[in-house]
């Protein structure tokens, strides 16, 4: 006790300290937020799950076809076009219109049995492109 002066002791703080942690938490979910997008890939495709084939309801509109034959054409089954081979832009654009007007309609692929699978997954990337929000693909049952 020098001249009247009294040290007084500080107790330790025993709390942790979480700000830095919010802080990597946040640039975290932010990093998760930016590369989720990126991560899905390709083509969402409804597959059927039974081994029969399945009809549509009868209150369901009727779905819009895409066809692709053997020799790699595209073809819509809208209006004029359903027997004229349609060129990418065309089919594009087609399908944006027939969206446009009945948004809920299904959309169907339909492909030769014999195409070369990469035009069918081409096709049904250009359906994607055009706004189609899922695809089904169109069978013949066995016999």
């Amino acid at each position: 006790m020098y001249g009247g002066y009294q040290r007084k002791r500080r107790r330790p703080v025993a709390e942790i300290n979480v700000v830095p942690y919010i802080d990597v938490m946040l640039v975290l979910l932010i990093i998760f937020m930016a590369t989720a997008p990126l991560i899905t890939q390709g083509v969402k495709v409804d597959l059927p799950q039974t081994t029969e084939a399945e009809s549509l309801p009868e209150d369901s509109k009727p779905p819009l076809v895409a066809s692709v034959d053997i020799e790699g054409n595209y073809y819509l089954d809208v209006g004029d076009s359903s027997e004229t081979a349609l060129s990418d832009d065309e089919l594009t654009t087609l399908v944006v219109a027939h969206l446009q007007l009945e948004p809920d309609s299904p959309v169907v692929v339909k492909g030769d049995g014999a195409v070369a699978y990469e035009q069918v997954v081409r096709l049904m990337v250009l359906l994607q492109q055009a706004g189609v929000p899922s695809v089904g693909l169109m069978t013949q049952p066995e016999e």
